[in-house]
């Protein structure tokens, strides 16, 4: 008696599609794409007026819309801000002010961090605790203080006290983004250094600090936007020429009885050109290391 197997066949048949849902998530998709493209033209319009705003002069700045084109581009008002306005001098002073304090506050800032996360000792919570409240102090609250402080030591129109300002209120801001990243940093890699035979500097520089370098890199352009925008500090304890940055050195075109608006406009322009290259170029670090500090792996 011979057996007769039967075989069933199982078949996918997929779900249809619903073209209405379907037409659907198209226009929620183009409507949120609109959206997008016109928060993206609000943020963008400013630079660009900006740089028409550069090429006007003092006649088409009050004779026309503020919204109209320059009909005879003014280029050499770069020229003149460059050079007569001493804007050359000033971004120099800007560079190496701004990478000389980032540098500073992410080094301190790592060596903080990595000093109460990954070392053992009784008084490295209330040292954190200090570190964390001096965040919650007005900056400019501190501008007399600071003022007699750096006066005493002879520091008034040196750029000194400018460095020391930026790398102390930025430390705060700076070891909290670096406390997420630590906290998810695996132990097991240290520990491992350790057995092999690691001091603890070979462990910090030559491991821990190369690892953080996504996270850094976040920190080091939050802190250079601030440095290279700040105002208050140098407008205070710089009085000389010499130490001047950007941002203090626009008042050299601003006269008492006549105002180079496209001068002003002009070294507008060329100090937000450095910010968008960083934005530029550590664009991907920057979201690297958002990612790496959120995220508990």
């Amino acid at each position: 008696m011979s057996e007769v197997r039967t075989h069933k066949t199982t078949m996918n048949v997929s779900a249809p599609i619903n073209p209405k849902k379907s037409y659907l998530n198209k226009i929620g998709l183009g409507f949120l794409y609109l959206i997008l493209g016109l928060f993206a033209v609000i943020q963008i319009y400013p630079l660009i007026w900006l740089v028409f705003f550069s090429l006007k002069s003092n006649q088409e700045v009050f004779g026309m819309s503020p919204f109209a084109l320059p009909q005879d581009p003014q280029w050499g008002n770069y020229m003149k801000a460059w050079t007569s306005g001493n804007i050359g001098l000033y971004f120099f002073n800007s560079v190496w002010i701004t990478v000389l304090s980032v540098a500073l506050t992410i080094i301190l800032a790592s060596f903080v961090t990595f000093a109460v996360t990954r070392m053992h000792w009784k008084l490295s919570g209330p040292i954190l605790g200090l570190f964390l409240v001096a965040y919650m102090i007005p900056l400019h609250s501190t501008l007399i203080p600071l003022f007699n402080m750096f006066n005493n030591a002879n520091l008034i129109d040196n750029p000194a006290s400018i460095v020391l300002s930026y790398t102390a209120f930025n430390l705060p801001l700076t070891i909290m983004i670096l406390l997420g990243f630590y906290k998810t940093f695996p132990r097991e890699i240290e520990e491992a250094a350790v057995m092999d035979g690691c001091s603890v500097h070979r462990i910090f520089f030559q491991i821990t600090l190369p690892m953080t370098v996504p996270v850094l890199s976040t920190t080091a352009i939050i802190n250079m936007i601030y440095n290279w925008n700040e105002f208050v500090f140098v407008n205070t304890f710089i009085s000389s020429d010499n130490f001047k940055t950007l941002t203090v050195g626009i008042n050299n075109f601003v006269g008492q009885y006549l105002t180079d608006w496209g001068a002003i406009g002009a070294t507008l322009v060329i100090s937000i050109i450095p910010i968008l290259l960083a934005f530029l170029f550590l664009s991907d670090k920057i979201v690297e290391g958002m990612a790496a500090g959120s995220v508990k792996g």
